[in-house]
């Protein structure tokens, strides 16, 4: 069974004659975090840091005493260190959490392999194709976990394999589509976890990941749209216009069906970047910054008046 939320007890208790008391003891038992759950936390938390400690201690080892360690022993450090943390995470007698941290960590170590062989044999550890490769193996481990930090650390090669793509293989390719491409990818992904949440009751999708990547594809759209004003015209800059309008449209529906304060703060905070970049492509001359400045000024405050009397109107509807 699903536990309630702070908002149902608060309903229940409006509409019933449940106690004080009550409402108290079912605050503690469904909301309020218990003493297993901080320890729970505290453990994973722990675990975390440890995992994340002993990757990046591996990659500044090998950064440190590079000159210094041959490649047998280069090559074989790093894939001990990966078979290691793979098979870990196929034990079944550790917790499926703790595997999965261990699954994420071994993602991780998998770049640190093509690195360290991309150095010793001169193939470039900073090209597409290092971070293609490295998209490629870790996929299976992604869809197979099903880990939301590992979902994310595969976004963001993606992401980057694209944008060094774009940098040193497609060099005709502009700026605009570019951005426009890595919008729509981002936005898919946003759209895709909403649906998962909403109709499939998928509750693996936090919100943190949406926030996340709702976040990059906001400042994807906003970089596009500033680079295609000052720059001359591309044919894919109308085009992430008009995809901008419609995301936008239906990130306001949706942060005010959903009372997500987060959808309504950025991207009118895009729209702002984004107006005051025409101010100053169209006046120009010295007065532009007083405008420009002036503009900012006003709209900041006028927005964050705006979603604090949204916060309140909500507040008071939940107490009723």
């Amino acid at each position: 069974m699903t536990k309630i939320s702070r908002k149902d007890i608060h309903i229940i208790s409006r509409y019933s004659n449940l106690s004080e008391q009550g409402v108290e003891s079912a605050l503690k038992e469904n909301v309020y975090a218990s003493k297993e759950d901080w320890m729970k936390f505290l453990r994973l938390f722990l675990i975390t840091l440890g995992i994340g400690f002993t990757v990046a201690g591996i990659v500044f080892f090998f950064a440190y005493n590079w000159a210094e360690l041959n490649k047998f022993i280069k090559m074989g450090l790093t894939h001990a260190l990966l078979m290691a943390s793979a098979l870990l995470a196929l034990l079944p007698r550790i917790n499926l959490t703790i595997r999965k941290i261990l699954l994420t960590g071994s993602a991780v170590l998998v770049g640190v392999v093509f690195a360290v062989f991309g150095q010793i044999y001169q193939t470039g550890a900073n090209a597409y194709d290092f971070f293609l490769a490295w998209t490629v193996f870790v996929t299976l481990w992604v869809i197979v976990s099903n880990f939301t930090p590992l979902w994310l650390i595969y976004l963001l090669l993606i992401n980057t394999t694209f944008i060094l793509y774009a940098q040193q293989v497609a060099n005709d390719w502009s700026e605009v589509f570019v951005f426009a491409v890595l919008f729509f990818v981002n936005t898919s992904t946003v759209l895709i976890s909403n649906l998962l949440v909403k109709y499939w009751k998928i509750p693996t999708v936090p919100t943190w990941f949406i926030n996340t990547v709702a976040l990059a594809a906001v400042s994807y759209a906003t970089l596009g749209i500033v680079f295609g004003i000052f720059g001359r015209f591309q044919v894919a800059f109308p085009i992430l216009i008009v995809m901008t309008l419609v995301v936008y449209a239906l990130g306001i529906w949706h942060g005010l069906k959903a009372r997500s304060g987060f959808f309504l703060s950025i991207i009118p905070f895009s729209l702002i970047i984004i107006i005051s970049s025409v101010l100053i492509d169209v006046i120009g001359g010295d007065d532009m910054f007083l405008l420009v400045g002036l503009f900012i000024v006003s709209s900041i405050t006028f927005l964050i008046k705006k979603l604090i009397d949204l916060q309140r109107a909500w507040a008071n509807e939940e107490r009723g």
